[in-house]
């Protein structure tokens, strides 16, 4: 039996690369503002008018700046499992772009095993799998320090 191909579960906001997954910003072409997710219209920068923009790779390790649990069940995209399972979320500051990603954190770890400050590297994970494919999210996972 084949493994099924994986595949984002929300095009075109990360890479699903198994050697260096990360998330995919946008570079303001005129002033160089990052964003996340990308930018296709105008420049989130209230200072500039730049309406052009590149794809940029973002850290794929940054420090937690707050957590929490996710008691409730997200709407669409998320696919929950039945019955759904509380899980906790991170938001992650990754101080080279000056910008502060939500994600969750990956399995297994919960709000007891993390703490404000603590380094955290980007992984993936399924999210849910269909007849055709397996479908991926980003999550954080706490850096080992040994």
């Amino acid at each position: 039996m084949s493994e099924k191909p994986k595949r984002p579960a929300v095009e075109g906001w990360f890479a699903v690369d198994p050697i260096h997954p990360h998330l995919i910003a946008s570079a303001c072409e005129s002033c160089g503002t990052i964003a996340f997710p990308r930018e296709r219209s105008f420049c989130k920068n209230p200072a500039c008018e730049g309406s052009q923009f590149r794809d940029v790779p973002l850290s794929t390790r940054g420090r937690i700046w707050s957590y929490t649990n996710a008691c409730y069940q997200p709407p669409p995209p998320y696919v929950p499992a039945s019955p759904y399972t509380p899980f906790a979320i991170a938001a992650v500051e990754l101080a080279p772009e000056g910008l502060i990603v939500m994600g969750q954190l990956a399995s297994g770890i919960g709000v007891d095993d993390v703490k404000v400050g603590q380094e955290v590297e980007l992984v993936l994970e399924t999210l849910f799998e269909d007849a055709e494919a397996e479908y991926l999210v980003w999550k954080w996972k706490p850096v080992s320090s040994g």
